[in-house]
Order: structure tokens, then sequence, then C-alpha cells
């Protein structure tokens, strides 16, 4: 393929939490770059995953939501949600179905029209199975009234409806030029960051509604096998001597199934087998050190 053959560029996938952002980056991407749960906040780093539609590599970053902070990492994982968003050739804007225009969709329409100069900007009106098509039409139409949208789409990621339209219209409005990342690729994390990611995200599934947000994930060694496995040693950190024994469950099974699934996950995705030890630790104040900000690929002077 010759360069003027071929389209590249980032796609930055904006909205609240939980609006879909991660599930429509792992359809469009076609594996689990992203994580996942029903819990709101789960997204910390910009994390890119790659995707080909034709002669277009799109690089997708999925942003952490976009809602109003009050700590330290939350105002540092805003930052990054509109980094990620300036940084972009193109913004798509993803708002549920049967929440509608929230406050916090609200305050995103008001900050839009800085974000988009110089780039395209479309809708995607996600869950559109919640709703009935008198509501979505509704929606649209308001949504279209406060800001003038390249493109609407109508999408349910969770279940692909409409997702490869909205891919085939992204892959024809990027710009020309070479593929930014090899063809088989399909993220820019190391495979620490990914693995620390798949055992935060269990952690999260597990725990209760407080405590996810105040634990972090880190692999601190990795080492390849003769025979083709890998050994990972993670630590999941915490803020309170109180929530380790949260972590670590009943005479360690809360942290023994938390580990047993992020393993099963990382053998699927490595296709190989997996030796995962997983260790909790207190860490108070690791909220505050730069150096865990940067384990999660966000910038620790955003936080102030």
């Amino acid at each position: 393929m010759s360069d003027t053959a071929t389209r590249a560029g980032f796609v930055a996938l904006i909205g609240e939490p939980n609006a879909g952002k991660s599930t429509l980056t792992n359809r469009m991407v076609g594996a689990k770059v992203s994580i996942v749960t029903h819990k709101v906040q789960t997204t910390r780093a910009r994390i890119r995953g790659v995707a080909i539609e034709g002669e277009a590599q799109i690089i997708f970053v999925d942003t952490p939501g976009l809602f109003r902070p009050r700590r330290r990492l939350d105002r540092a994982m805003v930052a990054a949600a509109w980094g990620g968003a300036a940084d972009a050739d193109v913004v798509v804007l993803l708002v549920e179905a049967h929440r509608g225009i929230t406050p916090g969709v609200e305050e995103i329409l008001e900050r839009l029209p800085e974000i988009a100069q110089g780039r395209i900007v479309a809708l995607a009106i996600n869950k559109i199975d919640r709703v009935k098509a008198e509501a979505l039409l509704e929606l649209s139409k308001a949504l279209n009234d406060r800001f003038d949208f390249a493109r609407t789409f109508m999408i349910s990621a969770e279940k692909g409806h409409g997702v490869e339209d909205l891919r085939r219209w992204l892959a024809s409005v990027l710009p020309e030029g070479p593929w930014l990342y090899p063809e088989d690729q399909i993220a820019d994390l190391p495979l620490r960051m990914i693995a620390a990611e798949m055992t935060r995200e269990k952690a999260t599934l597990r725990l209760h509604q407080e405590l996810p947000y105040q634990l972090t994930v880190e692999t601190e060694s990795w080492e390849e096998r003769k025979d083709g496995s890998a050994r990972i040693d993670q630590v999941i950190y915490v803020a309170r001597e109180g929530h380790k024994g949260i972590v670590l469950g009943h005479r360690g099974e809360t942290v023994k199934a938390i580990s047993k699934a992020a393993r099963e996950e990382l053998e699927e995705f490595l296709g190989r087998k997996v030796h995962l030890f997983v260790q909790v630790k207190v860490r108070e104040g690791w909220m505050d050190e730069a150096e865990r900000y940067r384990q999660m690929g966000l910038d620790f002077s955003d936080g102030s």
C-alpha cells in the first residue's frame, strides 16, 4: 500500500462515565483493550485501541468519563479526557439514549465548541435498545440543535448495532497518510499495564461501591518461561488498612477469586498459560504519589 492510498488518525470517544466508551472501543477493535464494568469512572488512562477498516487505521482514544472532579485523581482523569479530545482528529460524543441530556451532558456540550476547533465532531447515541424510536429522534434533534455535529449515529455498543456504519464513516474522514502502528497491533499500552487493568477490572466487579476507586494495580514483574508460559507478579495497592481485609476476603477467598478471573482472561488474551500471583498491600496516600499516576498513564500535575 502506498502512503497516499492509506488513512490514519486518532478518534477520541468522550462522554459521561458509563456512557459506553470502553465497550465501543473494544467492539471497534475486536478485542478487549479497555476495562469494562457496570461501575462508573473505571477508565483512568487514555487507552488507545487500533482498528483497521479497509485502507484506514483508526486509533481509538478511550478517555476517562467526564464528570465533576472532587479529588486529585478525579481531576487528573478529567484532564486526561479533555486532553485526549484535544489531541484527536475526530471526536465522538457518546450519549446514553435512556438518560438523554443530563447535567453532565450539558456541561460537555458547553465546552464542546472549544474542543471542536480544527477537528470533526460526531454524535453517537448509545444503548438505543432501551428507548422507543420517537424518543431517539427527539433526543437527536435536541442534541443537534445544541451543536452542529458532522454526523449522528444510533448505536448499541454492547450488541453491535450501528457500529459498522460508524467505523466506516470514521475511516472515510481520517487524514490521508501512512499507518501509525504495525498492522497486527491492537493497542499501544504495554502488556504490563493491560495485565494490571484486567486485574483492576476484576477487583472493581468483585468489591463494594467506594473501595475500587481507592485501589490501583501494578505489575511488578513479568517473567517469560521456557515452556512458553508467563509468570506475572502484581500488587493491589489500597489506601487504608481496613481496605486490605476487604480485598483479601475471608481466608483470602476474595483476592483468590479476583486473581483467578484475571488469570483466565489474560490467558485468553495472550493465547498461552499464565501464572498470576497477586498480593495486597497498604500504601496510604498512593493517590497523592506522582509515580502511581505515571503507572496509570496520567499526569500528576493535572490533579493539582
